[in-house]
């Protein structure tokens, strides 16, 4: 008998299916077994899609010897100007976040005559926006003609002339702050640098050195804001500009040249050429 019972309970055991078989001991009392899994802060992902990302830009690059040869001299340009690794390079060339349906290519260098535009930018983003508000990312830089008017660009918009550049802040923050950081550092820095400072949807803004101007701010915001100053409203205000100070050539306001050739002399910031076209306020930029 006793031989015929623990023949049944071994029966019992191997029909007893493995995961039932296993006892866990009881968690400790008020300790967290399974805390659920954070969310992950993306904000470049409500505007990149597949193909204008890095491995995207890889294709792109190794397409033609020719993209490559472009790249290259655009880095090197970058370089003597001293603005080379304020951004990967790749992000600088992106297009427009529409350019699957334009047709248009996720990549794109600018022609050269363009390149002097985006130097002041890069200065203005380093010295002011970043430290202001943590690291960010380029979504949009140069648009060719065609591209920025199927992206719904405007006329004159300074991502045609490769002064502008939308971002994305890669540190968690509200649009409400973001508006009020970089409303107050354009407040101190613009006149000198003549920023123009956008904002789109979400936590997506815009940054160019082509006229002074601020647009689509929220209403909330817009109130909290240093006006903008223009420079026929001085007498009447009693708010001069600021002075561009002459000690240090990254803040100093920039000679118009078409294209510097003078290479003994990098430190040197150029602005867009005085027959570059102006962009009304009242007209949102892209």
């Amino acid at each position: 008998m006793p031989k015929m019972r623990l023949f049944s309970i071994l029966l019992l055991l191997v029909a007893t299916p493995a995961s039932a078989q296993v006892v866990m001991p009881a968690p400790t009392v008020g300790k967290m077994v399974y805390a659920p899994t954070p969310a992950v802060w993306n904000p470049v992902g409500d505007y990149i899609a597949i193909g204008q990302d890095e491995p995207g830009y890889r294709n792109w690059f190794a397409a033609t010897t020719a993209h490559a040869t472009a790249v290259k001299s655009f880095n090197a340009y970058l370089e003597q100007y001293e603005v080379g690794g304020v951004f990967p390079t790749w992000q600088l060339l992106r297009t427009a976040t529409s350019w699957q349906k334009c047709g248009g290519a996720p990549f794109e260098v600018p022609p050269t005559s363009e390149w002097p535009h985006i130097v002041q930018t890069l200065r203005y983003i380093r010295d002011y926006v970043i430290p202001a508000v943590g690291p960010v990312e380029p979504v949009s830089a140069y648009r060719n003609p065609l591209l920025n008017a199927c992206a719904g660009g405007a006329p004159e918009s300074a991502h045609k002339h490769y002064s502008a550049i939308d971002m994305v802040p890669l540190r968690p923050t509200t649009r409400e702050q973001l508006m009020r950081t970089l409303c107050a550092v354009q407040a101190r820095r613009g006149p000198d640098y003549q920023v123009g400072l956008g904002f789109y949807a979400f936590l997506r803004f815009h940054v160019d050195t082509t006229k002074y101007r601020r647009w689509n701010m929220d209403p909330a915001v817009a109130s909290l804001c240093p006006p903008i100053v223009k420079p026929s409203d001085v007498a009447t205000v009693g708010q001069p500009l600021q002075a561009a100070s002459s000690t240090t050539s990254s803040t100093a306001v920039p000679t118009v040249s078409a294209a510097p050739v003078d290479t003994a002399t990098p430190k040197v910031v150029y602005a867009p050429p005085s027959t570059a076209p102006s962009m009304p306020d009242s007209q949102p930029q892209h």
